[in-house]
This record gives C-alpha cells, sequence and structure tokens, in this order.
C-alpha cells in the first residue's frame, strides 16, 4: 500500500516504463485490431448520437484497470466507461488511495469513423493532484508523459510551450457544438472575436498534446470530467503553461469549476483566454 508521496515518487521511478508498456499492450490487444475494422453490433450510444462507445473502449479499459492495479497495489481506478455504468466510482478521485484515471479511447468519434485523431490517457493522482501522466497517439506512433516536477517529454525528447508569437492571431480550440449546451455556446462565443482564431476541438488528449508543443495556443472547455483532462492538464503544465477557470483559479479535477477554463502555452495566454471568457459576447442576452 503506498503510504505517501514520497513513496509514489519511487514507484514512478522504478515503474514508469512498466505503466507505458502496461499503455502500449492494451492498445495493441483491444484497439487497434478494431481500428478500421469495426462491427455495428460494436459501436453504442451513451447519453445520445455524438456520445459513443466501443467494444475497444470497454476492454481496452478493463485491461488497464487490471494491469496498472497489479502495478501498483493499494491503487484503484476511474475509467470513463466504469463511471459510466457505476458514476459513484468516480469519487475515488477525492479520495487517499492513489487512483488511476483513465480514457481508453479519448476520441471515440474519430476512432469510430476511421480516424487517426484518438489516443488513450492515462493518469496517476493522489488527493486531488496529478502526479504523473501518459498520452499515446497509437496511429502516429507518440507516446507524451509527463511527471509533476520532472517535466513533460514527447518521445524521449523534452517540452517547452513558449509563449505565442506576438502578432499573430491566438489559436484556440474549444468544445466541440456537437457537445455543448445552449447556455456553454454562448459563453464560447467570447472567443469570436479580432485577435483569436477558434476551431472546434478533436481529441482532448491531442489537444493538450498540441498546446504543449507550442503548436496550438490554448484550449477552452466547458466539462469537467477528469478522464478527458487529468493527464493533458499536467503535460501543459510541465511544458511551462498554464490552466485557469473562468473564476481566474487552476482547474480541479476533483470538480467544483468555474467553467468554461483554459489550459495555454504560457500564463499570459491564459488570462488573456479568462478575460475573453468572461465578457458577454455583444449581441448575446
Amino acid at each position: 500500500m503506498i503510504g505517501d508521496i514520497e513513496t509514489i515518487d519511487e514507484f514512478l521511478t522504478r515503474h514508469s516504463g512498466d505503466v507505458e508498456e502496461a499503455v502500449r499492450e492494451a492498445v495493441a490487444a483491444e484497439i487497434m485490431p478494431r481500428f478500421r475494422q469495426l462491427a455495428a453490433h460494436e459501436v453504442d450510444q451513451k447519453s445520445g448520437p455524438h456520445d459513443l462507445v466501443t467494444d475497444a473502449d470497454r476492454k481496452a479499459e478493463q485491461y488497464l484497470t487490471e494491469a496498472l492495479g497489479k502495478l501498483l497495489p493499494g491503487s484503484v481506478v476511474v475509467g470513463e466507461e466504469a463511471v459510466h455504468a457505476n458514476p459513484a466510482t468516480y469519487e475515488a478521485i477525492q479520495g487517499d488511495a492513489p487512483v488511476w484515471i483513465v480514457d481508453p479511447v479519448d476520441g471515440t468519434r474519430q476512432f469510430v469513423h476511421g480516424d487517426a485523431g484518438f489516443c488513450t490517457l492515462v493518469a496517476l493522482a493522489r488527493r486531488g493532484v496529478v502526479l504523473a501522466s501518459w498520452t499515446y497517439a497509437p496511429v502516429r506512433d507518440q507516446l507524451a508523459t509527463a511527471v509533476r516536477g520532472g517535466g513533460a517529454f514527447l518521445d524521449g525528447e523534452r517540452l517547452h510551450a513558449g509563449p505565442p508569437a506576438p502578432g499573430r492571431d491566438l489559436r484556440v480550440a474549444t468544445s466541440h457544438p456537437d457537445y455543448t449546451t445552449d447556455e456553454q455556446k454562448r459563453a464560447l462565443l467570447s472567443l469570436w472575436t479580432d485577435g483569436v482564431a477558434p476551431r472546434a476541438c478533436g481529441s482532448a488528449g491531442l489537444e493538450y498534446l498540441a498546446v504543449a508543443r507550442g503548436e496550438l495556443d490554448a484550449v477552452a472547455f466547458s466539462w469537467e470530467a477528469a478522464w478527458d483532462h487529468a493527464a493533458g492538464l499536467l503535460l501543459v503544465e510541465e511544458a511551462g503553461g498554464a490552466h485557469r477557470t473562468l473564476a481566474g483559479e487552476p482547474f480541479r479535477i476533483t470538480g467544483g469549476n468555474t467553467l468554461p477554463f483554459t489550459a495555454a502555452r504560457d500564463e499570459a495566454t491564459a488570462r488573456r483566454v479568462v478575460e475573453l471568457l468572461s465578457e458577454p459576447y455583444p449581441w448575446i442576452q
């Protein structure tokens, strides 16, 4: 049983490679054999036609739940599909035990349509603090990792987000319209203004990776599900970026955030996006 954060640090020193191997093996065994090979009966809807789940999601999460639990005795797993089946599972994020936060296929819609823009996300957290993360994009064969205080890396190369180039429109990926309420759409409309080039997001995990690489200036999201955000937020932080909610506070994976929120390449950009999100769109009452 893990007793304190120092012990988790020791675990990560010894076993980060084992976590990476477990992620790669889960993807190789359960996700990639189904990529562009899904039968109709292997795809289901959850809350609606834009909220999909596949056999790849379910089976990869089962694989990771078993593998990660064995690697770190005393830990628990909070996975997207397990929470859908039993929402009470989500409460473990606020507990004392180390928790693995898993999104087996981030970008399921892209996966279902045969698009390469999906990834597998794993984060290790304790008491609401994300300590390490793994973002694996199998079609691109890219693996991004981060350890709190230890930096962010993509395939072994250190990531530095850096500030946006001066004088250029801010490139911001926002919550996709298919996944937003009317109220959320109105809040995000404030980004459609001079000096900003917004677009709908794809896989959240890959958008966070783009911010950490300095390819995207910021994201602006309107939902809290920890499996979508935990891994990417740490990746952005460790690459030198920042994240802020509408209240100007860092995003909390335990919930209760004032939404929307942003993660950006640097603190100044994060503040700028929050300022814009705080301004009512001129002709929206």
